[in-house]
């Protein structure tokens, strides 16, 4: 593809936020007779879901704490289940497993669903949450629950599959989509902070609007525009924090029980919902018996024919350090120091083992193999930023 001069609305990233802007962006300007996607241009450094959207689990849920996100969310999966078979999307369910600790916070996420007319169902109850799961799985063995939220909405998606479907909605509305193309800075309007053009290695591109959609990668595009690295926020005390960091890193650690996807059919041989466990029950290795953890824990997981086997999580963990000093690149399974070790594997396995009977002594099919992981950026509340 010719590197254009200008273009009317450039995007930087080819995962899912960057390509569900173009595409949907793409419809608003053929409705309202505005223009059309010809007038958007997605530029990737590397190439179409080359980052964490290539690489992430694809869980599509409505568990989220915060009102404003359960509404966005309810939007967000009626659009998944709008295409399942172009964006590789399987509407399973999602199931937020929880001990009594969280018991009154999730209660406010099932209330909050159905005001929304988000359908869901909530099992209160140590004894109701046990014999809830063991009608779904007859080896259901977790300990320390008190309740069950079962969305009957939600589930996940293959996650490279979906963006190339995503990419192809986008491209038949005239995206153009630009791989290679890495962004090194940005052209400015005389004694102005808007932005003019974008810098590439491929040359200046000029542009009316720039929408930056980079996942991990923010925090060096938020240095090239010179945005403030720290900030001011109000605290749960009421009070103003200042010299807060921007932008944070989490490591998100995966990985696959290299097992038939079809061993965790529930008791009517259906395909089940994504299983989402936290507890406060102590946690044995599934190996040898000991301890491995004494405070709340959860994890997450799912059969997926896409990864092989049975595909999850684990909560993550902050990375230390100045943000600005920490490599992002290589990514992913590619990283040297972001991927996960013996620890997660024996700690998600037990995990596995501590929920279902049939998992217990599967360690030794875990797919050590296959590296897994990968950096998340966040901000200091960790909610998305919009701005224009």
């Amino acid at each position: 593809m010719a590197v254009p001069s200008g273009v009317k609305y450039a995007i930087i990233g080819a995962g899912i936020h960057g390509l569900s802007t173009a595409y949907h962006l793409a419809l608003k300007l053929k409705e309202t007779g505005k223009g059309s996607g010809k007038d958007i241009l997605v530029v990737d450094k590397n190439a179409i879901a080359a980052g964490a959207s290539g690489i992430a689990c694809g869980v599509v849920r409505n568990n989220y704490y915060q009102p404003a996100m359960r509404e966005l969310m309810a939007h967000s999966v009626s659009v998944w289940e709008s295409d399942p078979k172009a964006y590789s999307y399987h509407g399973v369910g999602y199931m937020q497993i929880s001990p009594e600790v969280m018991h009154e916070q999730v209660g406010t996420i099932y209330q909050q669903q159905k005001s929304i007319g988000y359908e869901s169902s909530f099992i209160e109850g140590g004894k109701e949450s046990q014999r809830y799961m063991e009608g779904l799985f007859s080896d259901w063995q977790a300990k320390g629950i008190t309740s069950v939220l079962h969305e009957k909405k939600g589930g996940y998606a293959n996650n490279t599959a979906s963006i190339y479907g995503l990419a192809s909605k986008a491209e038949a509305e005239g995206v153009r989509i630009m791989t290679g193309c890495e962004v090194t800075g940005f052209e400015f309007g005389n004694n102005s902070r808007a932005v003019t053009g974008i810098e590439t290695n491929k040359g200046l591109i000029k542009c009316d609007y720039v929408v930056v959609g980079v996942g991990p990668w923010v925090n060096k595009i938020w240095n090239m525009l010179d945005l403030p690295r720290t900030v001011t926020i109000r605290g749960k005390d009421g009070k103003m924090h200042d010299g807060i960091r921007m932008w944070k890193y989490w490591c998100l650690e995966e990985g696959t029980l290299g097992v038939d996807p079809s061993m965790h059919k529930t008791n009517d041989g259906r395909m089940p919902p994504v299983i989402h466990v936290d507890t406060d029950a102590p946690l044995y290795s599934d190996v040898d018996g000991r301890l491995l953890i004494d405070k709340l824990w959860g994890l997450y997981y799912k059969p997926d024919f896409n990864f092989g086997g049975i595909q999850g999580g684990a909560s993550p963990y902050k990375v230390e350090g100045e943000p600005d000093a920490i490599a992002i690149d290589p990514y992913g399974p590619d990283s040297p120091d972001f991927i996960v070790g013996d620890t997660f594997i024996e700690t998600w396995c037990s995990m596995l083992a501590h929920c279902q009977k049939r998992f217990e002594g599967k360690i030794n099919v875990y797919k050590k193999d296959e590296k897994s992981g990968g950096l998340g950026c966040f901000t200091p509340d960790n909610f998305p930023v919009f701005d224009v």
